[in-house]
């Protein structure tokens, strides 16, 4: 029976959830796709903002954007809009509203680290937060590709699927949210096997609230759970992954 190779494809988030780095363990490859383009409308989207518990609530926190261009920009060439204090601001925040965790003294170093990080290019920017969370908490960050590096052809699904045939996948793990938008008969048509990641959220102590908050920045877990904490979360959902695989 030959091997299967599963790939991942996701925007580079910023601080994103627990559920992405559970897509980066699952899969053999994942890629970062910087590639597509950065939506101009709203405040924002999940690669410049994510939620925090600030005050008990689930609060969104935001990198801010140079949004003063014309047309369209791919991620890759989105900057970060360095003229306000706001990594200042986010540490500040984190600071007040997780100094009580259990595991703030062990995290906090590690996260300012990545919160400082002066590049002013978003996707440098999460990628290096996104690999070194990932390295902390035990995951082959050998996986982890860049889009934009790939010779690839489409856009929607059609790209998808031709991100996957240039990783020389025969599966493609999606998220639960790709539904909406995703063309899945064309994955079979293509010969790749469609697997939904379909992630149950752990729930685990959370500080500072009167019900648990699920879908948080990963910053949320490391400081209620510790990195072994989150190490063991994530194990469970593979090893349940795993057995139905």
């Amino acid at each position: 029976m030959p091997i299967k190779k599963v790939v991942a494809i996701h925007q580079p988030n910023f601080f994103p959830w627990l559920g992405y780095f559970d897509k980066i363990a699952r899969s053999d490859v994942f890629i970062l796709m910087d590639n597509v383009q950065f939506s101009k409308k709203g405040a924002g989207v999940f690669c410049n903002r994510v939620k925090l518990v600030i005050n008990g609530q689930a609060t969104w926190i935001t990198m801010p954007v140079v949004r003063s261009f014309h047309g369209t920009r791919i991620i890759k060439d989105m900057q970060i809009d360095n003229n306000t204090s706001w990594r200042r601001k986010l540490l500040k925040t984190v600071q007040m509203h997780y100094a009580r965790t259990p595991f703030f003294e062990q995290v906090s170093s590690l996260l300012e680290n990545l919160i400082n990080n002066p590049t002013e290019n978003l996707m440098e920017y999460n990628k290096t937060a996104i690999r070194a969370i990932a390295t902390a908490i035990g995951l082959d960050t050998s996986r982890l590709v860049v889009g934009s590096t790939l010779h690839t052809t489409g856009a929607s699904t059609d790209l998808l699927i031709s991100m996957t045939h240039a990783m020389n996948g025969t599966a493609y793990l999606c998220g639960g949210g790709a539904s909406g938008y995703q063309e899945d008969d064309k994955f079979a048509q293509t010969g790749v096997e469609l697997i939904y990641q379909q992630f149950h959220h752990p729930i685990y102590p959370q500080v500072n609230t009167s019900e648990f908050i699920p879908g948080l920045s990963i910053i949320d877990a490391l400081m209620n759970c510790g990195i072994d904490g989150v190490r063991c979360l994530l194990k469970q959902g593979v090893f349940s992954y795993e057995q139905e695989r």
